[in-house]
């Protein structure tokens, strides 16, 4: 076997690889007398059919493995001798496939862009700071008023007040389709918040601008389709029987509000509330780091790009933003006109192809791994996303190295981001809530 360089320029490899025409028949007389002895064919014993035989019946079949083969050793003796890295899958072509007969040579063209040295870094002396915010008083309370106004009351309007939405209304309820009653059209007693959208699509509209006492004829027409079958499509009348109604309020702030979120009293709550909080804090915190470490690493490092893993990640930048933009499209939709990358789409594509290189490079070295504990940690997270549906999700996941993938690159980030901060020269800074979400924000602005 003769492996030729073609091109040389840059990243980017060229090879011609050629095959001698007896290099190839012997492998497949080798295939073929390693499968003889299990071969059997009508007229002759298991593992006696003569050799013409054999290479007539599956000659044609064992010659394309064997093809294959060469060229897959061809390419790994050469990646294994030269050291090179392809970028992308590398592009194989049979020159003369056509024309291409038996007992003639195979000649084969191999190109593709290596991946770049990456030069070594000194993380000892990467300078990072380290934002500190801890959970004030004035911070807890705001927590606690929101969760007042999730866990909110109801209380009676003055007598002749209108319904407004967002207010309760008690009620019985007779539905009749056809002046028929059915079942499960009827209620007493009946709490309705309107507009929480828990009743029959133009139910609870219609109740705005109810008094208490007050008898409402209340028509709509049941979905199509509909779990009932049988109301499917048709139109009912309820007749509401106004007994009260009520205003939000919110629950007042006090131990019985705790032991309602689970908490023994109020003064557990607000310590519960404050790890919450400090917890957020350490995670936008470390957001803020990772970006200033990505922008150092960024500034010290320069080499070579492939160009074939930039062009690839703009057009999936500019198709990204593009769905970003057009949100009414199924992001998966690749019907629509190609979308060209901008100057601005390309350069934040050599960003991460960069930095994306230079992590996975550190982290090789420094033999980061991604636990099978992480990844079902982090498909259990994801799976919550698919309620009734997580058995399907893992297996859909299990089956899907691509999935797989995606989603153990960005754990496998994390991990390098981390050791890389254990080496870096890291200092502390103590800051207040708003200045850590001032910090946040601007990482969404660039």
């Amino acid at each position: 076997m003769q492996v030729t360089e073609t091109l040389n320029e840059g990243l980017k490899r060229g090879y011609s690889i050629t095959i001698p025409a007896a290099e190839l028949a012997a492998k497949v007389d080798e295939k073929l007398l390693e499968a003889r002895p299990e071969v059997e064919m009508k007229g002759f014993r298991k593992g006696k059919v003569p050799m013409p035989l054999l290479k007539k019946q599956f000659g044609p079949r064992i010659l394309g493995e064997a093809m294959q083969e060469a060229v897959d050793g061809a390419m790994s003796e050469h990646f294994e001798t030269t050291g090179d890295r392809p970028a992308m899958q590398p592009e194989v072509v049979m020159v003369d496939g056509e024309t291409w007969k038996e007992g003639d040579d195979v000649n084969v063209t191999m190109s593709y862009e290596a991946l770049p040295a990456i030069p070594e870094v000194d993380l000892s002396k990467i300078e990072l700071e380290r934002l500190v915010a801890k959970a004030d008083d004035a911070s807890v309370d705001e927590a606690l008023a929101n969760l007042a106004e999730t866990a909110q009351d109801f209380k009676d309007r003055k007598k002749g007040s209108k319904a407004k939405d967002g207010d309760q209304v008690t009620m019985d309820f007779l539905g009749k389709v056809d002046d028929v009653a059915f079942d499960g059209g009827a209620g007493e007693d009946y709490p309705l918040v309107l507009g929480s959208n828990s009743f029959i699509p133009g139910f609870e509209e219609q109740l705005v601008g109810v008094k208490a006492d007050e008898v409402k004829d209340v028509t709509v027409t049941f979905p199509e389709p509909y779990q009932a079958e049988h109301l499917a499509g048709k139109e009912a009348v309820f007749t509401c029987t106004i007994k009260a109604v009520k205003e939000p309020v919110a629950a007042e702030v006090n131990d019985e509000l705790a032991t309602k979120f689970g908490a023994e009293d109020l003064n557990a709550l607000k310590e519960q509330i404050k790890e919450r909080l400090e917890a957020e804090y350490v995670g936008a915190a470390r957001a803020v780091m990772k970006r200033s470490l990505l922008d150092k690493l960024d500034d010290v490092v320069s080499f070579d790009l492939p160009p074939s893993l930039v062009t690839a990640e703009a057009d999936q930048i500019a198709h990204q933003l593009f769905h970003e933009d057009n949100k009414d499209m199924d992001p998966n939709d690749h019907s629509h006109d190609k979308i060209v990358p901008t100057d601005e789409h390309n350069k934040l594509a050599e960003r991460r192809v960069r930095l994306g290189l230079l992590l996975a490079e550190l982290g090789q070295k420094a033999e980061v791994q991604v636990t099978d504990a992480e990844m079902t940690q982090a498909m259990m997270n994801q799976a919550r996303q698919y309620p009734g549906q997580e058995r399907e999700f893992f297996e859909f996941v299990q089956q899907n190295q691509q999935m797989q993938q995606q989603m153990r690159a960005p754990i496998f980030e994390d991990k390098v981001v981390d050791y890389i901060v254990e080496l870096a020269q890291v200092t502390e800074k103590e800051i207040n809530k708003d200045e850590l979400q001032k910090a946040v924000e601007s990482l969404e602005e660039e």
